[in-house]
């Protein structure tokens, strides 16, 4: 199985943002993911300090408009997906006083429908992803009552499955990463009693796979990136203990690139930023040594969510 090589993982973060090839290119309109999910894999691997978060927040703050959301990258339009993530690393960096949270807090609040579902910014579209977003960057914000939050989880109730699963709309097919999202704000919202968990356990822990791997729908193949959505979900509702996790935690390690770093989907295929930080996620998931323990609910350090909302 091997273990974690962590220096490299972390070189390899660090290199990422120093390139500016194709690659980059294509990523550039969701480089604002790309620094929580880069950044809080060095938090977790006890590394943030290898970065220059000055620089890190004055880029974030170019990409704030004046509605209070933020894009994706400098010039890209606001969306709740990207509002998050720079609400979530400036969680991370300690640096919340930098943001106008009454600001945001309209921004986000302005996005929800009379159904109680969210749009994720002005062209729209709905999806439980969206209502995640929202509710997980209000509860950071200690904003929640911007919304109304009981509409808010009716509409992710009325997208519950007879599997026990969760779809992205009513009547959408239930898949691992809209479960965590809904799972997630429920767990937020204090509304969990809506799951029902053995139903929702069972079919989370029918993801894995001989390989030890989870996939995030039936009869589809394992990708490391399921360590999360699959396993967060499951100790949310207190399943976890369904899953082999020895099988699962020998998986992700099979996924990293021993003379580069980073961690990929699957075994031998390339690595990117995005299945690092969920496989490093995982793994904390797993209490695997030497990986700080991260918080199911909220995607952030445990002791980042307990300096949030406890002052520890």
């Amino acid at each position: 199985m091997g273990e974690l090589e962590i220096d490299k993982h972390v070189q390899y973060i660090l290199d990422v943002e120093k390139k500016r090839d194709f690659e980059s290119l294509l990523m550039e309109h969701i480089r604002m993911n790309g620094a929580y999910w880069g950044l809080t894999t060095l938090y977790l691997l006890g590394k943030l300090e290898k970065v220059d978060q000055d620089a890190v927040v004055e880029w974030m703050m170019k990409c704030q408009h004046d509605c209070g959301g933020f894009g994706g990258s400098i010039g890209h339009d606001p969306h709740v997906l990207y509002t998050l993530s720079a609400v979530q690393v400036l969680v991370l960096f300690n640096k919340l006083d930098m943001l106008d949270a009454e600001k945001v807090s309209n921004y986000i609040a302005s996005l929800q429908n009379e159904d109680g579902s969210f749009a994720g910014d002005i062209w729209g579209e709905i999806d439980t992803r969206f209502s995640y977003c929202a509710i997980c960057c209000l509860a950071l914000l200690h904003r929640l009552d911007k919304i109304n939050v009981e509409k808010a989880v009716n509409y992710i109730v009325s997208c519950k499955n007879l599997d026990g699963g969760f779809g992205c709309t009513p009547g959408g097919e239930s898949h691992a990463g809209q479960i965590f999202c809904c799972v997630g704000a429920l767990a937020i919202t204090g509304s969990l009693h809506y799951v029902d968990k053995d139903r929702l356990g069972w079919w989370l822990c029918e993801r894995q796979v001989k390989s030890g791997g989870l996939n995030g729908r039936p009869e589809k193949l394992p990708d490391v990136c399921y360590s999360w959505w699959v396993l967060s979900s499951l100790i949310i509702i207190d399943r976890v203990h369904w899953i082999d996790k020895d099988k699962l935690t020998k998986f992700i390690l099979n996924c990293q690139d021993r003379e580069n770093g980073g961690i990929s989907d699957r075994p031998d295929d390339a690595v990117d930023v995005f299945h690092t930080y969920f496989g490093v996620a995982g793994l904390s998931l797993l209490e695997y040594p030497e990986v700080k323990p991260i918080d199911p609910a909220y995607a952030l350090p445990v002791d980042v969510v307990n300096r949030i909302f406890f002052g520890k």
